[in-house]
Protein backbone atom coordinates (compact mmCIF):
# COMPACT_ATOMS: atom_id res chain seq x y z
CA UNK A 1 0.00 0.00 0.00
CA UNK A 2 1.35 3.79 -0.93
CA UNK A 3 2.81 5.73 2.03
CA UNK A 4 0.43 8.43 2.38
CA UNK A 5 1.55 12.38 2.47
CA UNK A 6 1.38 12.35 6.11
CA UNK A 7 3.20 9.61 6.22
CA UNK A 8 6.27 10.36 3.90
CA UNK A 9 6.29 13.44 6.38
CA UNK A 10 6.51 11.42 9.56
CA UNK A 11 9.16 9.50 7.97
CA UNK A 12 11.34 12.34 6.71
CA UNK A 13 10.76 14.14 9.57
CA UNK A 14 12.09 11.40 12.16
CA UNK A 15 15.29 10.93 9.77
CA UNK A 16 15.97 14.43 9.13
CA UNK A 17 15.38 14.97 12.78
CA UNK A 18 17.21 11.79 14.00
CA UNK A 19 20.04 12.56 11.82
CA UNK A 20 20.55 16.28 12.89
CA UNK A 21 20.97 15.30 16.42
CA UNK A 22 24.10 13.99 16.16
CA UNK A 23 24.95 15.74 13.99
CA UNK A 24 24.82 18.74 15.84
CA UNK A 25 26.03 17.29 18.75
CA UNK A 26 29.05 16.82 16.68
CA UNK A 27 29.66 20.14 15.23
CA UNK A 28 29.16 21.99 18.76
CA UNK A 29 32.48 19.59 19.78
CA UNK A 30 34.19 20.73 16.80
CA UNK A 31 33.99 24.30 17.48
CA UNK A 32 37.17 26.24 19.17
CA UNK A 33 36.69 29.31 21.55
CA UNK A 34 37.79 31.06 24.11
CA UNK A 35 36.62 30.65 27.83
CA UNK A 36 36.14 33.05 30.86
CA UNK A 37 39.47 33.36 31.29
CA UNK A 38 42.23 35.41 28.87
CA UNK A 39 43.65 32.15 26.90
CA UNK A 40 43.93 30.65 23.34
CA UNK A 41 41.33 29.43 21.63
CA UNK A 42 40.41 25.90 22.38
CA UNK A 43 37.66 23.09 21.59
CA UNK A 44 34.23 22.80 23.20
CA UNK A 45 34.24 19.87 25.22
CA UNK A 46 31.08 20.12 27.84
CA UNK A 47 29.37 16.70 27.40
CA UNK A 48 27.40 16.64 30.48
CA UNK A 49 26.14 20.16 29.69
CA UNK A 50 25.29 18.38 26.35
CA UNK A 51 23.40 16.02 27.56
CA UNK A 52 21.25 18.61 30.28
CA UNK A 53 20.25 20.32 26.50
CA UNK A 54 19.04 16.62 25.16
CA UNK A 55 16.83 15.77 28.27
CA UNK A 56 15.47 19.20 27.99
CA UNK A 57 14.09 18.48 24.63
CA UNK A 58 12.69 15.07 26.43
CA UNK A 59 11.31 17.25 28.87
CA UNK A 60 9.59 18.90 26.48
CA UNK A 61 7.55 15.79 25.12
CA UNK A 62 5.60 16.54 28.43
CA UNK A 63 4.86 19.84 27.68
CA UNK A 64 3.47 18.44 23.88
CA UNK A 65 1.38 15.58 25.58
CA UNK A 66 -0.30 18.07 27.57
CA UNK A 67 -0.92 20.51 24.68
CA UNK A 68 -2.55 16.86 23.02
CA UNK A 69 -5.06 16.27 25.54
CA UNK A 70 -5.65 20.07 25.77
CA UNK A 71 -6.92 19.91 22.22
CA UNK A 72 -8.23 16.74 22.44
CA UNK A 73 -10.33 17.80 25.18
CA UNK A 74 -12.25 20.34 22.32
CA UNK A 75 -13.42 17.44 20.28
CA UNK A 76 -16.89 16.23 20.77
CA UNK A 77 -15.31 12.57 21.18
CA UNK A 78 -11.87 12.34 22.85
CA UNK A 79 -9.46 10.36 20.45
CA UNK A 80 -6.32 10.17 22.84
CA UNK A 81 -5.62 7.32 25.03
CA UNK A 82 -4.56 9.49 27.99
CA UNK A 83 -3.37 6.13 29.85
CA UNK A 84 -3.71 4.94 33.56
CA UNK A 85 -2.52 7.06 36.72
CA UNK A 86 0.60 5.98 37.89
CA UNK A 87 3.51 6.72 40.16
CA UNK A 88 6.01 9.27 38.24
CA UNK A 89 8.92 8.07 40.40
CA UNK A 90 8.20 4.55 38.35
CA UNK A 91 10.45 6.36 35.65
CA UNK A 92 13.28 7.83 38.09
CA UNK A 93 15.48 4.63 37.29
CA UNK A 94 15.15 3.91 33.90
CA UNK A 95 15.59 8.16 33.67
CA UNK A 96 18.79 7.65 35.83
CA UNK A 97 20.29 4.97 33.46
CA UNK A 98 19.36 7.36 30.36
CA UNK A 99 21.12 10.32 32.10
CA UNK A 100 24.32 8.11 32.77
CA UNK A 101 24.39 6.35 29.57
CA UNK A 102 24.15 9.52 27.66
CA UNK A 103 26.47 11.34 29.44
CA UNK A 104 29.21 8.90 28.79
CA UNK A 105 28.04 9.03 25.14
CA UNK A 106 28.80 12.41 24.93
CA UNK A 107 32.10 11.97 26.54
CA UNK A 108 33.07 9.56 23.77
CA UNK A 109 31.50 11.53 21.27
CA UNK A 110 34.21 14.12 21.75
CA UNK A 111 37.13 11.10 21.30
CA UNK A 112 35.54 9.44 18.10
CA UNK A 113 33.81 10.34 14.91
CA UNK A 114 30.08 10.64 14.04
CA UNK A 115 29.65 7.75 12.06
CA UNK A 116 31.22 5.54 14.57
CA UNK A 117 29.28 6.58 17.24
CA UNK A 118 26.10 5.83 15.56
CA UNK A 119 27.21 2.41 14.56
CA UNK A 120 28.62 1.51 17.74
CA UNK A 121 25.41 1.88 19.13
CA UNK A 122 24.01 -0.87 17.50
CA UNK A 123 25.34 -2.66 20.31
CA UNK A 124 22.60 -1.93 22.37
CA UNK A 125 20.60 -5.44 20.95
CA UNK A 126 23.45 -7.56 21.83
CA UNK A 127 23.01 -6.62 25.63
CA UNK A 128 19.38 -5.86 25.68
CA UNK A 129 19.00 -9.54 24.41
CA UNK A 130 20.91 -10.85 26.97
CA UNK A 131 19.42 -9.48 30.01
CA UNK A 132 15.58 -9.86 28.22
CA UNK A 133 16.92 -13.38 28.89
CA UNK A 134 18.66 -13.43 32.40
CA UNK A 135 16.03 -11.35 33.68
CA UNK A 136 12.72 -10.89 31.95
CA UNK A 137 12.79 -15.03 31.15
CA UNK A 138 12.14 -14.08 27.61
CA UNK A 139 13.57 -17.01 24.93
CA UNK A 140 15.04 -15.43 22.18
CA UNK A 141 13.60 -16.74 18.38
CA UNK A 142 16.60 -18.36 16.68
CA UNK A 143 17.09 -15.56 13.98
CA UNK A 144 17.94 -12.93 17.11
CA UNK A 145 20.90 -15.03 18.31
CA UNK A 146 22.10 -14.53 15.03
CA UNK A 147 21.88 -11.20 14.72
CA UNK A 148 23.96 -10.81 18.22
CA UNK A 149 26.80 -12.34 16.80
CA UNK A 150 26.35 -10.75 13.09
CA UNK A 151 26.17 -7.54 15.44
CA UNK A 152 29.32 -8.80 17.34
CA UNK A 153 31.26 -9.35 13.76
CA UNK A 154 30.22 -5.61 12.70
CA UNK A 155 31.01 -3.79 16.26
CA UNK A 156 34.63 -5.58 15.61
CA UNK A 157 35.23 -4.54 11.88
CA UNK A 158 33.87 -0.91 12.50
CA UNK A 159 36.63 -1.11 16.06
CA UNK A 160 39.39 -2.30 13.44
CA UNK A 161 38.40 0.28 10.92
CA UNK A 162 38.88 3.06 13.72
CA UNK A 163 41.82 1.73 14.96
CA UNK A 164 43.41 1.92 11.27
CA UNK A 165 41.79 5.42 10.50
CA UNK A 166 43.57 6.61 14.44
CA UNK A 167 46.70 5.61 13.49
CA UNK A 168 46.49 7.56 10.12
CA UNK A 169 44.58 10.75 11.31
CA UNK A 170 47.18 13.51 12.96
CA UNK A 171 44.43 15.12 14.46
CA UNK A 172 43.14 12.53 16.64
CA UNK A 173 44.85 10.55 18.98
CA UNK A 174 44.41 6.54 18.65
CA UNK A 175 43.83 6.46 22.35
CA UNK A 176 41.25 8.47 22.33
CA UNK A 177 39.47 6.71 19.12
CA UNK A 178 39.61 3.38 21.21
CA UNK A 179 38.84 4.89 24.51
CA UNK A 180 35.63 6.79 22.38
CA UNK A 181 34.45 3.39 20.93
CA UNK A 182 34.82 1.57 24.28
CA UNK A 183 33.01 4.41 25.89
CA UNK A 184 30.01 3.77 23.57
CA UNK A 185 29.43 0.74 23.93
CA UNK A 186 30.42 0.69 27.63
CA UNK A 187 27.38 2.53 27.74
CA UNK A 188 24.85 0.86 25.80
CA UNK A 189 25.16 -2.22 28.68
CA UNK A 190 24.06 0.60 30.93
CA UNK A 191 20.99 1.50 28.06
CA UNK A 192 19.71 -2.01 27.81
CA UNK A 193 19.62 -2.05 31.78
CA UNK A 194 17.83 0.57 30.98
CA UNK A 195 15.53 -1.07 28.57
CA UNK A 196 15.38 -3.90 30.56
CA UNK A 197 13.63 -1.72 33.50
CA UNK A 198 11.35 0.13 31.70
CA UNK A 199 10.01 -3.16 30.28
CA UNK A 200 9.93 -5.01 33.60
CA UNK A 201 8.16 -2.21 35.73
CA UNK A 202 7.08 0.68 33.83
CA UNK A 203 5.27 -1.15 30.51
CA UNK A 204 3.06 -2.72 32.69
CA UNK A 205 0.90 0.85 33.14
CA UNK A 206 -0.89 1.97 30.32
CA UNK A 207 0.87 5.38 29.48
CA UNK A 208 1.35 7.36 26.46
CA UNK A 209 4.53 7.32 24.97
CA UNK A 210 5.21 11.07 24.95
CA UNK A 211 4.52 11.23 28.47
CA UNK A 212 6.44 8.51 29.46
CA UNK A 213 9.54 10.02 26.83
CA UNK A 214 8.96 13.59 28.41
CA UNK A 215 8.82 11.66 32.02
CA UNK A 216 12.18 10.25 31.73
CA UNK A 217 13.37 14.01 30.49
CA UNK A 218 12.17 15.78 33.29
CA UNK A 219 14.14 13.56 35.65
CA UNK A 220 16.79 13.51 33.66
CA UNK A 221 17.31 17.35 33.07
CA UNK A 222 16.57 18.41 36.47
CA UNK A 223 19.28 15.62 38.34
CA UNK A 224 21.82 16.22 35.80
CA UNK A 225 21.18 20.00 36.27
CA UNK A 226 21.68 19.53 39.91
CA UNK A 227 24.99 17.74 39.28
CA UNK A 228 26.90 20.35 37.90
CA UNK A 229 27.10 21.94 40.65
CA UNK A 230 29.75 19.47 42.40
CA UNK A 231 31.06 18.93 38.88
CA UNK A 232 32.17 22.08 38.49
CA UNK A 233 34.25 20.83 41.92
CA UNK A 234 35.65 17.11 41.21
CA UNK A 235 38.69 17.34 39.72
CA UNK A 236 39.74 14.87 36.96
CA UNK A 237 43.18 15.67 35.55
CA UNK A 238 43.49 15.65 32.02
CA UNK A 239 40.31 13.67 31.34
CA UNK A 240 38.78 16.84 31.18
CA UNK A 241 39.13 19.74 28.73
CA UNK A 242 39.15 22.97 30.68
CA UNK A 243 41.36 25.02 32.07
CA UNK A 244 40.48 24.18 35.67
CA UNK A 245 40.54 20.30 34.51
CA UNK A 246 37.23 19.62 36.58
CA UNK A 247 34.71 16.84 35.61
CA UNK A 248 32.14 19.87 34.20
CA UNK A 249 32.82 23.56 34.14
CA UNK A 250 29.57 24.74 33.01
CA UNK A 251 30.31 28.47 33.51
CA UNK A 252 33.26 28.17 30.84
CA UNK A 253 31.01 26.74 28.94
CA UNK A 254 28.75 29.33 28.44
CA UNK A 255 31.57 31.97 28.22
CA UNK A 256 33.18 29.83 25.21
CA UNK A 257 28.97 30.16 24.18
CA UNK A 258 29.51 34.20 24.43
CA UNK A 259 32.60 33.90 22.53
CA UNK A 260 31.12 31.68 19.57
CA UNK A 261 27.44 31.96 19.68
CA UNK A 262 27.07 29.30 16.72
CA UNK A 263 27.74 26.42 19.72
CA UNK A 264 24.43 28.11 20.59
CA UNK A 265 23.00 27.10 17.10
CA UNK A 266 24.53 23.64 17.89
CA UNK A 267 23.12 23.00 21.38
CA UNK A 268 19.75 24.50 20.32
CA UNK A 269 19.62 22.10 17.14
CA UNK A 270 20.48 19.13 19.75
CA UNK A 271 17.68 20.16 21.90
CA UNK A 272 14.69 20.95 19.62
CA UNK A 273 16.09 18.15 17.24
CA UNK A 274 15.53 15.52 20.20
CA UNK A 275 12.17 16.42 20.76
CA UNK A 276 10.81 16.41 17.34
CA UNK A 277 12.65 13.03 16.93
CA UNK A 278 10.74 11.34 19.19
CA UNK A 279 7.47 12.79 18.35
CA UNK A 280 8.13 11.49 14.47
CA UNK A 281 9.18 8.25 15.81
CA UNK A 282 6.23 7.86 18.22
CA UNK A 283 3.83 8.40 15.45
CA UNK A 284 5.84 6.54 12.78
CA UNK A 285 5.17 3.48 14.83
CA UNK A 286 1.64 4.54 15.07
CA UNK A 287 0.60 5.83 11.50
CA UNK A 288 3.08 3.27 9.32
CA UNK A 289 4.52 0.42 11.76
CA UNK A 290 7.43 -0.60 13.87
CA UNK A 291 9.57 -2.21 11.56
CA UNK A 292 9.62 1.20 9.67
CA UNK A 293 10.96 2.73 12.17
CA UNK A 294 13.65 0.43 12.96
CA UNK A 295 14.26 0.48 9.25
CA UNK A 296 14.35 4.34 9.02
CA UNK A 297 16.42 4.35 12.12
CA UNK A 298 19.24 2.56 10.39
CA UNK A 299 18.96 4.69 7.36
CA UNK A 300 19.89 7.71 9.66
CA UNK A 301 23.25 6.10 10.47
CA UNK A 302 24.08 5.94 6.91
CA UNK A 303 22.68 9.81 6.74
CA UNK A 304 25.13 10.91 9.44
CA UNK A 305 27.90 8.97 7.69
CA UNK A 306 27.47 10.53 4.12
CA UNK A 307 26.98 14.10 5.74
CA UNK A 308 30.31 13.54 7.46
CA UNK A 309 32.44 12.79 4.59
CA UNK A 310 30.53 15.54 2.80
CA UNK A 311 31.41 18.14 5.28
CA UNK A 312 35.13 17.20 5.99
CA UNK A 313 34.71 15.71 9.27
CA UNK A 314 36.28 11.90 8.62
CA UNK A 315 38.01 10.34 5.44
CA UNK A 316 36.05 7.45 3.71
CA UNK A 317 36.96 3.77 4.87
CA UNK A 318 36.17 0.65 2.99
CA UNK A 319 36.44 -1.21 6.23
CA UNK A 320 33.93 1.37 7.90
CA UNK A 321 31.20 0.53 5.16
CA UNK A 322 31.71 -3.42 5.32
CA UNK A 323 31.23 -2.65 9.09
CA UNK A 324 27.94 -0.59 8.35
CA UNK A 325 26.64 -3.26 6.18
CA UNK A 326 27.03 -6.17 8.78
CA UNK A 327 25.82 -4.65 11.73
CA UNK A 328 22.56 -4.05 9.26
CA UNK A 329 22.07 -7.23 8.43
CA UNK A 330 22.63 -8.05 12.09
CA UNK A 331 19.83 -5.49 13.26
CA UNK A 332 17.20 -6.75 10.40
CA UNK A 333 17.90 -10.11 11.49
CA UNK A 334 17.34 -9.47 15.39
CA UNK A 335 14.52 -7.51 15.10
CA UNK A 336 12.91 -9.56 12.05
CA UNK A 337 13.21 -7.97 9.32
CA UNK A 338 13.71 -10.76 7.10
CA UNK A 339 10.16 -12.44 7.78
CA UNK A 340 8.55 -10.67 5.03
CA UNK A 341 11.03 -11.66 2.66
CA UNK A 342 11.12 -15.30 4.04
CA UNK A 343 7.12 -15.51 3.77
CA UNK A 344 6.65 -15.01 0.10
CA UNK A 345 9.28 -17.70 -0.71
CA UNK A 346 7.17 -21.14 -0.28
CA UNK A 347 9.88 -23.59 1.00
CA UNK A 348 10.91 -20.94 3.69
CA UNK A 349 7.21 -19.84 4.77
CA UNK A 350 7.59 -22.21 8.22
CA UNK A 351 10.36 -20.41 9.09
CA UNK A 352 9.29 -16.71 9.01
CA UNK A 353 6.15 -18.64 11.22
CA UNK A 354 8.96 -20.06 13.61
CA UNK A 355 10.97 -17.12 13.99
CA UNK A 356 7.72 -14.87 14.87
CA UNK A 357 7.76 -15.43 18.58
CA UNK A 358 10.47 -13.74 19.76
CA UNK A 359 10.59 -10.50 18.25
CA UNK A 360 7.70 -8.76 20.32
CA UNK A 361 10.21 -7.41 22.47
CA UNK A 362 11.69 -4.91 19.85
CA UNK A 363 8.10 -3.89 19.31
CA UNK A 364 7.23 -2.92 22.92
CA UNK A 365 10.33 -1.08 23.33
CA UNK A 366 9.78 1.20 20.74
CA UNK A 367 6.78 2.37 21.87
CA UNK A 368 8.60 4.61 25.04
CA UNK A 369 9.32 7.39 22.45
CA UNK A 370 12.98 6.74 21.23
CA UNK A 371 14.87 4.31 19.20
CA UNK A 372 17.94 2.95 21.19
CA UNK A 373 20.23 1.55 18.71
CA UNK A 374 20.34 4.18 19.93
CA UNK A 375 20.19 8.46 21.00
CA UNK A 376 19.33 9.49 23.05
CA UNK A 377 19.27 10.19 22.18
Amino acid sequence: MAWTKYQLFLAGLMLTTGSINTLSAKWADMFNAKGCQEEPERPFSHPFLQAVGMFLGEFCCLAAFYILICHDKRRPEPRVNRGQSFNPFLFLPPAMCDMTATSIMYVALNMTSASSFQMLRGAVIIFTGLLSVAFLGRRLAPNQWIGIFITILGLVIVGLADFISGNKDSSRKLSDVITGDLLIIMAQIIVSVQMVLEEKFVYTHDVHPLRAVGTEGFFGFFVLSLLLIPMYFIPVGNFANNPRHVLEDALDAFCQIGHQPLILLALLGNTVSIAFFNFAGISVTKEISATTRMVLDSLRTLVIWVVSLALGWEHFHGLQVLGFLVLLVGTALYNGLHRPLLARIPCCARFANEDEGGSGERERLLNDGRVQTGDNS
